[in-house]
């Protein structure tokens, strides 16, 4: 692998309060990087997939998180917001078609864009499939992790008050919002420490502190709490039902055996319902970082 400093970076101003940071990396086939989340940006490590001899690829922080500005603001934020900035993006680069890989939030997100541009989406390539409908994000929040992880489950909803009308979600959004200082930093730190704790297959609890501090946490935990609230602003089975428009674009997707943030059955289900779609199940979690999906990655890339 060469150098993997951008060949061009900066921040585009995509409204009167957003301004969203990009880099360009590499030469080569035209790779979309679309991170996870919603809110956790890109880093550096997510380059160690790219050979920049092979690729060129375009990493943005979508609206609120990491780098862009203002950070973690969920004001005109909304997933119609990250496509109409994606299509801006790529505007303001001269890129009319794109390769897009996204993981996890990201793999929503990259084929919501790609069932509104298909002419734009050269191929798509999915880790992690999340669909952004109420069945996974019921899955997330509404206790089917309590059996499989029931001291993580437990260490999340305790947080919540008995008696509060909000749902976890929108109890956890006002007190990182409207929270005193020490409860905000506490319930963006929980949120994450739930996340974290469920998402690498094995994961041992002295490592998740050491995850979470290696990212901008506070953007991640604020965004997803603001997106899961509010339906990831899509009607209800929006990917799945218009999966028809994308069936010809060419899909790879990769997803953990033992996925528990993202079942299997969600990978399953859209493979099936595509006619140019390859789907890789491997013997890991949720995470890009597990061996198996790494290797899975970096192999379908340089194929």
């Amino acid at each position: 692998m060469n150098s993997n400093l951008p060949i061009q970076k900066g921040y585009l101003q995509v409204n009167n309060l957003h301004e969203i940071y990009y880099e360009v990396c590499g030469t080569g086939e035209l790779y979309l990087f679309v991170h996870g989340g919603p809110g956790a940006g890109f880093s550096e490590n997510d380059k160690r997939f790219f050979d920049f001899k092979k690729h060129k690829v375009v990493f943005f922080d979508q609206r609120g998180a990491s780098k862009s500005k203002p950070f973690a603001s969920i004001e005109d934020n909304t997933t119609q917001d990250l496509v109409n900035d994606i299509n801006a993006l790529l505007s303001h680069l001269n890129i009319e078609k794109i390769n897009v890989f996204g993981g996890s939030w990201g793999t929503a997100l990259s084929l919501v864009f790609a069932i509104q541009n298909p002419e734009k989406v050269k191929s798509l390539l999915l880790r992690g499939v999340f669909l952004a409908d109420q069945k996974t994000i019921h899955h997330f929040l509404g206790g089917a992790l309590n059996k499989q992880y029931p001291a993580e489950w437990q260490r999340f909803k305790k947080n919540v008050p008995a008696d509060t009308s909000l749902s976890i979600s929108e109890y956890y959004l006002d007190q990182m919002l409207n929270g005193t200082l020490e409860n905000r930093d506490f319930y963006c730190y929980e949120w994450a420490y739930y996340e974290i704790s469920i998402f690498i297959k094995g994961i041992k609890a002295n490592e998740i502190d050491a995850i979470i501090q290696q990212f901008p946490y506070q953007s991640l935990s604020i965004m997803e709490a603001h997106y899961l609230s509010n339906n990831c602003f899509l009607e209800n089975d929006y990917i799945v039902d218009n999966l028809r428009i994308i069936e010809d674009i060419p899909i790879t997707i990769i997803h953990g055996e033992y996925d528990a943030i993202c079942p299997v059955e969600f990978a399953q289900e859209i493979h099936s319902n595509l006619k140019k779609s390859v789907l890789y199940i491997e013997n890991s979690g949720h995470s890009d970082s597990e061996p198996a999906i790494e290797k899975r990655i970096i192999s379908v890339l340089n194929q």
